[in-house]
């Protein structure tokens, strides 16, 4: 048996920043509003025109993390890419990387776990690699929401939060069984799927019923119950990030590095407060891009081995919670 190693990160977010005072613009709030209860100042959102996707965002990414890998493309024996923004309904972004990186017919698997993608991806690959049935994983963790918002004031609760960017890591064999990732942890509760949801389209509620339905249906806006989300996650964020370190017969104070998803810093301070965490032991940049749901782990994560936080040896620790609902973790040494 093997542990997986993330050899390789990469990010890629769009130029075009957007402010919360770009968005009282649009809608009725303001900077201090969104500020108080989210911990956004700015997100990036594709401009009307680009080129971006979140495949486009994704390879580009990727293309990064290969590089800085020092593999080539030819040596990546699979693909997993997180996404709920995907560029087609069906296929999957997927094999859309195979195509736009020029790799060869490896397999590419699509995880659609929302908030939690990332983490799931990871947990896919390390189970593919460690039982030796690859040796090199592209992971792929990439969101297109700017053009999916209500971004009026009927919908600023959600539109508010998210922004749009991709991050890559590439996995790797190790043999080393007290390096790389050394356990994943994953759950879910569908109860409370309706909590963070969109809705449409779907088989039940499908394209000529939308177009019917008109501007009132807003089925296919992203919809939030923040306040019971908010608490759920603070409550599955503890619980999991202790059942990865009584895995690893680890304590709260081995952590070297939390990187918690990016989905409201009052969450990410909650636990950094209950975990007894210094700054330093926690990463944050959801000020900057928002919420971009798979992709927020990634960033966050190449942002902070970038500028030189995660070093050799450390313990470090992913934790996400989101939509379905599903959550989970992943304790890595460095």
């Amino acid at each position: 048996m093997y542990n997986s190693k993330i050899i390789g990160l990469g990010k890629y977010v769009p130029e075009n920043i957007v402010t919360n005072d770009d968005l009282s613009k649009m809608m009725d709030t303001n900077d201090e509003w969104i500020q108080e209860r989210t911990g956004i100042k700015e997100r990036r959102w594709i401009k009307e025109g680009s080129e971006d996707t979140s495949a486009v965002m994704g390879a580009k990414a990727a293309r990064i993390a290969i590089e800085r890998s020092g593999l080539s493309k030819d040596d990546i024996d699979f693909i997993v890419f997180a996404t709920l923004s995907p560029d087609y309904y069906f296929p999957g972004c997927g094999v859309q990387i195979q195509d736009m990186l020029d790799m060869p017919t490896i397999g590419a698997l699509d995880v659609r776990n929302q908030c939690s993608g990332f983490i799931y991806a990871i947990s896919v690959a390390d189970q593919f690699i460690k039982t030796g049935m690859y040796k090199n994983i592209l992971v792929i963790g990439a969101e297109y929401h700017s053009n999916g918002l209500d971004k009026t004031t009927r919908g600023r609760g959600v539109s508010v939060i998210f922004g749009d960017g991709a991050g890559a890591a590439v996995l790797s064999r190790e043999e080393d069984t007290s390096k790389g990732i050394l356990s994943t942890h994953l759950h879910s509760e569908g109860k409370y799927a309706d909590k963070l949801i969109v809705a449409s389209p779907s088989i039940s509620h499908w394209v000529p019923e939308i177009i019917e339905a008109g501007e009132e249906d807003l089925s296919y806006f992203p919809y939030m119950d923040g306040t019971f989300v908010f608490k759920n996650a603070v409550v599955r964020f503890s619980e999991v990030i202790m059942e990865g370190l009584n895995k690893n017969s680890l304590k709260r104070e081995d952590i070297d590095m939390l990187i918690p998803h990016q989905a409201n810093l009052r969450i990410a301070q909650f636990i950094q407060k209950k975990f007894s965490l210094r700054d330093d032991q926690i990463f944050n940049n959801i000020q900057k891009y928002g919420n971009t749901t798979a992709a927020s782990v990634v960033i966050a994560l190449t942002e902070a081995w970038e500028e030189g936080k995660i070093k050799d040896g450390n313990t470090v620790v992913l934790a996400a919670f989101g939509s379905g609902f599903t959550w989970g973790s992943v304790i890595m040494k460095w």
